[in-house]
């Protein structure tokens, strides 16, 4: 089937395979997908061998096992593509910053800013929890790399040479209208766990703030019933095997101010065969539960073969706390025959029955679930694995770069029914919602051309027994073209530059027609103590030009500078989208977000987070890019004061 013009195949599978090698090895990969086993029994030809001491060879593993749908969290896959570079003696004048005059230069009320930086650090994966007993107290969570423009020095060594990803957090205690703190280091920093200097960082994770990890990230948070809040998150380093599960606790004062305390490490290891992954925190704080403020964390250990580095499965683990998350239980596998599975979510029920979700498969299965299980004793014995539906994992929204998931989000009502929602690929004029092979990007002979991602939810009424046949969350429509036509820059007179043989040729640039459907990525979900139902996700409703670099430096550098612009391409940019299952639907965002800034486009975050507090207003939370501040220290390269557009976390608040 020819595919339509408005889509390029090429870039619509890329961002999820992110196969960074020549085309052929992504043909390989794609034929031998048809092959309906799983790692352990495929047949072996010379098997290549990876290093799986580092983040990168971990990452090898996975993305060269055919026909394996399961990936690791894009937070994870961006840090083991990390590169660093060696500073020179002067600081960079960058030639070309891209932007796009269609992009807002700073974020516009009622949408709030969170993150307090102001040196263009990027910020992303959003986390947010609502006090249960007062709900002008909330507290966010998001990786935060403001470490990286630290304009500090470590004997010598510019801070932001030393930091990375980090575990940040920021609160509020006047229902999200202003938000605390900002770190504000030494000159001459010693690492510390000190509020004063690290803010609301998580302390005693990575080396800038205490620790022993050189990164860490991936927030959850949860409060309990007693005011107390609950940080999950991840430590690990990118080039040596240690790796970490960890969860703080923080506590509010007299003032309001909040403090973290020292993490508690979960499945701490140091063997190169196992890595945490993509955890998240959930506690049960209703008021006589049977395990009242008891705290639960799941996550993803991926385990490797210790010679050949080879992947062999990726079971969902889980534990339990009784006293304040000072000690938790023995890691207890709840993925039952689901052996390759990924992005679990916990969610608590009423009556104080732990749910968990996940996406994964079994050993034959030739398409994704998201499964559930449940445990009615405190996560002490589990139920089997049940399929809530079969999905198609999607590869990606058309006309961008950033890597996506199928990952659910859960929530449980105060009358004890559950709603889980996810992303499944599904055909554009006759949808298929649970599980269509002619979509799947993996499956030779799909029509993925013809194609696109929507967020789907189901419902149980009877404790997770039944669920009802998935359904979009959102209606069907088309993206909006902005922008257009522009015309396309003329040959460069460098020879080095865009020439016209590369589209720069001074042609009329104009709308893909047809635009395209909207696509959803990244969904969220809560409810609110009157019963209401929020279900979120960001949707790809405008299509726009975006000029991008024709050639550069290579990153750190070259994601703050570019040599030579090249051609405007299609760009689809993002509306966050809340939808109240019982009313309205409404984009909750002040300005389009475009996903091509920060981490050359191809990282903006896992997922988005919503919650509500007893006051029934909900709060989402999510990643934008509408706002510019001055960088000067990047990876530990200085730079002329420089306006930048970054990554940022950003609020929206009300009710429908």
């Amino acid at each position: 089937m020819k595919s339509n013009r408005w889509f390029n195949l090429r870039n619509h599978v890329r961002p999820s395979l992110r196969i960074a090698s020549a085309s052929a090895l992504f043909i390989t990969a794609a034929a031998m997908a048809f092959i309906a086993v799983r790692p352990s029994s495929a047949v072996t030809q010379s098997a290549p061998t990876y290093n799986i001491n580092t983040l990168a060879g971990k990452v090898a593993s996975l993305r060269g096992t055919a026909g394996l749908q399961i990936r690791f969290s894009a937070f994870i896959e961006q840090e083991a593509e990390e590169e660093e570079g060696i500073p020179g003696p002067t600081a960079i004048t960058p030639v070309h910053v891209l932007s796009s005059p269609l992009d807002g230069i700073t974020i516009l009320a009622p949408n709030v800013l969170v993150n307090r930086d102001t040196a263009a650090a990027p910020q992303n994966e959003t986390a947010i929890a609502v006090d249960p007993n007062n709900p002008s107290r909330i507290v966010g969570g998001a990786n935060d790399y403001v470490t990286r423009t630290w304009d500090c020095t470590v004997d010598g060594t510019p801070c932001s040479a030393l930091g990375d990803g980090y575990s940040g957090t920021y609160y509020s205690n006047n229902g999200g209208s202003t938000w605390c703190c900002n770190s504000n280091p030494d000159s001459d920093y010693t690492p510390t766990t000190d509020p004063a200097q690290i803010g609301t960082l998580i302390p005693g994770v990575e080396r800038l703030v205490g620790g022993q990890y050189d990164a860490g990230g991936d927030p959850s948070v949860a409060f309990d019933s007693q005011g107390h809040v609950f940080y999950a998150g991840l430590g690990f380093n990118r080039t040596s095997p240690p790796n970490t599960v960890a969860v703080n606790k923080g506590t509010f004062d007299g003032s309001g101010n909040l403090t973290w305390g020292p993490p508690t490490f979960i499945n701490q290891t140091t063997s190169p065969s196992t890595l945490n992954d993509k955890e998240w925190i959930a506690v049960d704080s209703h008021s006589g539960s049977p395990f009242q403020d008891r705290i639960y964390v799941s996550w993803t250990r991926f385990i490797f073969q210790a010679g050949t580095g080879a992947y062999v499965q990726s079971p969902i683990f889980f534990v339990y706390s009784n006293d304040g998350g000072a000690t938790f239980s023995t890691p207890k596998n709840i993925s039952g025959s689901a052996h390759y599975s990924q992005g679990s979510r916990p969610v608590v029920g009423p009556d104080g029955t732990v749910y968990v979700f996940w996406n994964g498969s079994t050993r034959l299965a030739s398409l994704n679930s998201t499964y559930m299980v449940k445990s009615t004793d405190g996560g002490d014995t589990w139920s089997p694995p049940l399929s809530v539906a079969t999905m198609t994992n999607i590869p990606g929204v058309r006309s961008t770069a950033f890597r996506v998931n199928s990952y659910p989000a859960a929530a449980a009502a105060p009358n004890g029914d559950v709603y889980v929602t996810w992303n499944t690929e599904v055909d554009n004029t006759t949808p298929i919602y649970t599980g269509d092979p002619g979509c799947a990007y993996f499956i030779p002979g799909n029509h993925v051309s013809t194609c696109h991602s929507v967020a789907v939810y189901s419902k149980s009424t009877d404790s997770g027994q039944t669920w009802t046949d998935p359904a979009p969350v959102f209606a069907a429509g088309s993206r909006t073209a902005d922008g257009y036509p522009v015309t396309q820059p003329t040959p460069d007179p460098d020879p080095n530059g865009c020439q016209a043989a590369n589209g720069c040729d001074g042609s009329t640039f104009n709308a893909p027609s047809p635009t395209g459907p909207i696509e959803d990525v990244f969904p969220a979900a809560t409810v609110a103590a009157n019963g209401n139902v929020y279900l979120a996700a960001y949707r790809g409703t405008t299509v726009s030009p975006w000029q991008v670099c024709f050639s550069g430096p290579p990153a750190p550098v070259g994601r703050i500078t570019c040599d030579f612009l090249g051609p405007y391409i299609n760009n689809t940019r993002l509306d966050y989208v809340v939808r109240d299952l019982s009313g309205s639907t409404n984009p909750v965002n002040t300005q389009h977000i475009n996903t091509r800034y920060g981490f050359g486009g191809g990282f903006f975050g896992d997922y988005t987070d919503i919650a509500a507090g007893s006051n029934n207003v909900f709060h989402a939370f999510w990643t934008d890019s509408n706002n510019v501040q001055t960088v000067v220290w990047w990876y530990g390269f200085e730079f002329v004061p420089t306006l930048i557009h970054q990554q940022d976390v950003v609020t929206g608040s009300g009710n429908f």
